[in-house]
């Protein structure tokens, strides 16, 4: 299948904007590779809407409704997967206990709350930058946190063993794939400052020792797993650029 396809599969599945009418679902599996790819589109509009916002408004609304434009644009895929797995390791104890919470569509405490702060979290670190930055840095924040989701899909199993809203996307990416894909997560970081690059590294860490919990706990990932690192990952993303900016 042509690449082009691929990406346009990934962009339709992993986002709202408009895609060819007729896509081949089948091959949704291997268009999971195009996930940092399709963070360059939802990053570079998110970085403009801060942009032209920053004109009218304070940094503060500016990066607000930066973040609601990526919530749009994604129909906040990761964002319904870290509430789930907030809920699910929250509330529930035992393999079977976590997964049915996760599972359950409704939002619990935990659930609401990891949204919550994390989004504060969020707001406090983006409005703490220079307002220049910003822009470059959701730019490579959206881009750099959809490679962590790919690296637990290369190193663990499916946890589920029924079928699941998530199973179609279920792939075990090649070595050469993942560096592919690597190749174009860590490329909008050569447009900010050589430091901030070290930020990929609190970034790994944090995503081995996620990966290592969730298979600790069931026995592997699900679909909510992944959106819940690619969540916490731009989260340590931003924390990270926010201290190294300090130095700079």
């Amino acid at each position: 299948m042509p690449q082009l396809k691929l990406f346009l599969l990934a962009l339709s599945f992993y986002t709202r904007l408009p895609g060819p009418q007729s896509q081949d679902y089948t091959k949704l599996p291997q268009a999971v590779l195009y996930l940092p790819l399709v963070g360059w589109l939802v990053g570079g509009i998110t970085a403009a809407s801060f942009y032209l916002a920053d004109f009218l408004w304070t940094q503060t609304t500016a990066v607000i409704l930066a973040l609601i434009i990526g919530i749009f644009l994604t129909g906040a895929f990761h964002e319904d997967g870290f509430a789930d797995v907030c809920d699910g390791f929250g509330g529930g104890w035992g393999k079977q206990r976590i997964m049915e919470i996760m599972k359950d569509s409704y939002i619990g405490v935990y659930g609401f709350l990891g949204l919550l702060l994390i989004f504060l979290l969020k707001i406090s670190l983006l409005d703490g930058m220079f307002a220049a930055a910003v822009p470059l840095v959701l730019l490579a924040g959206h881009s750099i946190s959809r490679l962590p989701p790919l690296l637990l899909m290369y190193h663990y199993n499916y946890a589920r063993t029924y079928d699941s809203k998530s199973q179609g996307a279920v792939y075990k990416p090649k070595h050469g794939e993942l560096t592919f894909a690597a190749v174009i997560a860590l490329l909008p970081l050569m447009l900010l400052p050589v430091l901030c690059v070290s930020a990929i590294i609190p970034v790994l860490v944090v995503n081995f020792y996620l990966g290592h919990y969730f298979h600790h706990h069931i026995g592997g990932y699900t679909g909510d797993c992944l959106g819940a690192s690619q969540q916490i990952a731009e989260t340590v993303f931003y924390l990270s650029v926010s201290a190294i900016w300090t130095f700079i």
